[in-house]
This record gives C-alpha cells, sequence and structure tokens, in this order.
C-alpha cells in the first residue's frame, strides 16, 4: 500500500479545505501546522493599473493571497509600466516589473520585483533592518549593491501564512514601505 490510513486522512482533509464548492471565496487549510490563507475567488484586489493585464492569469493560478501595490515609483506615466509574471502556482507567484513588455529580468528593462510564497518549516527566517509596516506588521529591509550591475533592494514581510516581497533595483528604504504599505492597506 502506497500511503498508510494516517496519510489518507489527511490527504482526504486537505481536499475538503480547498474544494471550491465548500469555501467560494477563501478558506484557512494548514500546511505543516502553519495557517494558509488560501483564496479562491478573490474578488476585489485593489492594485496599481499596470497590474490589470496580469491578475485573471495570477488569479487563476495561485490559491494564497494577492497582495500587489497600488503605489509603484516611476509609473506616474513617462515611462509605461509593465507586469510580467515568472511564475504563478498554488503556492507562490513572481511578478517583474519592468520596463518594456518583453522584459526578462535585463539590467536595463528591469524596475523591480513582487513575489509571494506559503511559509513553511523549509522557509528561512526573515534576515536585514527591521521597519515598521502599517497594520502593526513587521518588515525586514535588505538594502542593494552594486558591481557590474545594482541589485534591488528588497522588504520582506509575512502576513496570514504568507512571505511577501518587494523589490526594487537600486531601491531606496523609504519607497519600498511605501509600495509595501500600499498592498498592506487595500
Amino acid at each position: 500500500m502506497i500511503l498508510g490510513f494516517k496519510q489518507i486522512g489527511t490527504v482526504c482533509a486537505v481536499f475538503l479545505l480547498v474544494s471550491p464548492s465548500s469555501f467560494p471565496k477563501s478558506a484557512v487549510a494548514s500546511v505543516n501546522h502553519q495557517a494558509q490563507l488560501i483564496a479562491q475567488g478573490q474578488t476585489k484586489i485593489q492594485s496599481n493599473p499596470v497590474f490589470r493585464p496580469i491578475l485573471p492569469k495570477l488569479k487563476q493560478k495561485t490559491q494564497i493571497k494577492i497582495l500587489l501595490p497600488k503605489f509603484i515609483p516611476e509609473s506616474d506615466g513617462e515611462y509605461p509600466i509593465y507586469a510580467i509574471i515568472e511564475t504563478a502556482s498554488q503556492k507562490k507567484y513572481d511578478i517583474l516589473l519592468g520596463f518594456s513588455p518583453d522584459c526578462n529580468g535585463g539590467n536595463a528593462c528591469r524596475l523591480g520585483v513582487l513575489s509571494a510564497e506559503a511559509v513553511t518549516q523549509k522557509t528561512p527566517r526573515l534576515t536585514g533592518k527591521r521597519v515598521s509596516l502599517a497594520k502593526g506588521i513587521t518588515g525586514y529591509f535588505v538594502d542593494f549593491s552594486c558591481g557590474a550591475n545594482c541589485s534591488d533592494a528588497t522588504l520582506t514581510w509575512r502576513q496570514q501564512g504568507v512571505q511577501y516581497t518587494v523589490g526594487l533595483k537600486a531601491g531606496d528604504r523609504a519607497s519600498l514601505v511605501k509600495m509595501a504599505n500600499s498592498a498592506i492597506n487595500p
């Protein structure tokens, strides 16, 4: 027998928890004994208009809560910003922010990144300089470094069992805090 009775019970419980008919809007499931928000059919996500083209696919692919910022530096209309899905699965998404619709992360077209991933026991501890964010959340800021190219400065926080990161190429802390807070406060 491939699965023991204990594993079969766990698998059945997971199917019951993620059944769309059981929870039309959202549900809380336990993954590695940590609460995870599973957002079935998320309805209204307030965000910057650059995310409109990718939002339907993102909603279809992921079950974690989607948090997208309303504020993005450089999105004042002078140069268009494009959101490009790099990864989208049930428990993770990675979005590239670029200055061209076909940007693949290259230095010249890259503005930054957004990512989210369900927290598990294997998720590393957050590091960086502690930063206070909206709703009493603590974020961790990691500054950029420059060599031949400059890396992203990042701000990472955890909310409802999901780890979120916003990053800007050679970004500053104030812009990242404003970006993160605009995602946290709908």
